[in-house]
């Protein structure tokens, strides 16, 4: 049997990107302003800080415009909260990011539900949470729309096909559930966890497998059905004293073994990471689209 085709998220993406960008110069030569997202950073988390970066090169690239407000670990949640209300008030900002985590003194669903939902181009808050659920029209969380738009944009069938799912996270097991699930979609879907009775077994029997536990290399071979789609959101460090920074990065998935019994597999990275600020960037030409039609 052939190795498993790579699902290309960076090419994948990058077309979605070359998209937002022709729909942006399109509302500018309509005489519109450049769609405007604002990301707030609290911390010192060098993670968090790359992530941030990395969303706003490509905002740029994308020609939305962005600003970053960042504060030291210790802001208030008070003051977080008025920050947050002067941004919804805010016109001239189509969309709000709160990169997440946040620390530990700030409760992140506070803050997340402070946001306009109208605003909230992650797609987090609860009203968001409602809408898709419902199938209303709403802000889809970017890493569930970002592996569906790379099912559909790589032709894997979903419709009638079983779904399995491993983790159950508010930010990608939950809401990417209810998308496989929603109409013309049309995915039987499983949700697995930490305490998940015969979680292999379960797993061996997904058309789709979506790997989000964050332990690295935790889906084998042996779990995967010969055939199947694997989608690994994982992103985990381990040692590795040949690389000169002391580490490497690897997903939930051991790539190597699983590649060679699935049709289809995702990269890490290079997969689905780059689909999720595309989505990013999809969601906030959305936002400044919804805040012209008033």
């Amino acid at each position: 049997m052939a190795a498993g085709r790579l699902l290309d998220g960076k090419a994948i993406a990058a077309a979605v990107r070359a998209e937002v960008r022709a729909g942006v110069d399109e509302l500018v030569a309509q005489g519109h302003r450049a769609p405007n997202l604002a990301v707030v950073l609290v911390g010192n988390d060098p993670a968090s800080a790359s992530y941030v970066r990395g969303k706003m090169r490509a905002s740029a690239a994308a020609g939305i415009e962005g600003e970053t407000f960042k504060f030291d670990r210790d802001l208030s949640e008070a003051d977080l909260l008025d920050l947050v209300a002067r941004l919804n008030e805010d016109s001239s900002i189509d969309g709000i990011l709160v990169q997440l985590p946040l620390p530990p003194h700030l409760d992140a669903s506070r803050v997340i539900e402070r946001l306009s939902p109208d605003k909230d181009v992650d797609g987090l808050h609860v009203i968001n949470t409602g809408r898709l659920w419902t199938g209303r029209d709403g802000f889809l969380p970017c890493t569930p729309a970002g592996i569906l738009e790379m099912l559909r944009r790589s032709n894997i069938e979903t419709r009638m096909r079983r779904a399995v799912i491993i983790g159950r996270s508010n930010l990608v097991g939950k809401p990417l559930s209810g998308l496989l699930m929603r109409k013309g979609t049309d995915a039987t879907v499983t949700v697995c966890h930490s305490r998940t009775r015969d979680l292999a077994a379960i797993c061996h029997e997904a058309d789709i497998l979506i790997a989000a536990i964050g332990r690295a290399h935790f889906v084998t071979a042996t779990m995967v059905k010969t055939g199947a789609a694997v989608i690994d959101v994982g992103i985990n460090r381990i040692d590795d004293p040949t690389r000169d920074r002391g580490y490497r990065l690897v997903g939930d998935v051991d790539f190597k073994a699983v590649r060679e019994k699935a049709d289809w597999i995702t990269p890490v990275p290079g997969g689905v990471g780059p689909m999720t600020i595309a989505m990013l960037l999809s969601n906030t030409l959305k936002a400044a689209k919804r805040l012209i039609s008033g």
